[in-house]
């Protein structure tokens, strides 16, 4: 079993930034993926940005903005979001997924970012 923490969500007004954090402990015997999605009220939960083996990947909307970095030592995956837009509002959710021959995702309980005015 593998747990995860998000840390670091919270409100801001347009244009500030924010840095997620997200830590993975357990039964981890290989992270293969780690990253973010959201979910805003009303809509289906989204692919922010990942990280496979230092290869990122973002969504269109966040692209340039946003910036995922990976602490393989510790297991550890960061999201920094600059240039933060109203419709970046959303509960964040760390993601990860790990094995060899067997493979499992794992989904953290999500942070609030909220972007007002």
């Amino acid at each position: 079993q593998v747990q995860l923490v998000e840390s670091g969500g919270g409100s801001v007004q347009p244009g500030g930034s924010l840095r997620l954090s997200c830590a993975a402990s357990g039964s981890i015997l290989s992270i293969n993926t780690m990253g973010w999605y959201r979910q805003a009220p009303g809509k289906q939960r989204e692919l922010v940005a990942s990280i496979t083996r230092g290869s990122t990947n973002y969504a269109d909307s966040v692209n340039g903005r946003f910036t995922i970095s990976r602490d393989n030592a510790k297991n550890m995956v960061y999201l920094q979001m600059n240039s933060l837009k109203p419709e970046d509002t959303a509960v964040y959710y760390c993601y990860c997924n790990v094995g060899l021959w067997s493979k499992y995702d794992y989904w953290g309980q999500g942070t609030q970012v909220t972007v007002s005015s």
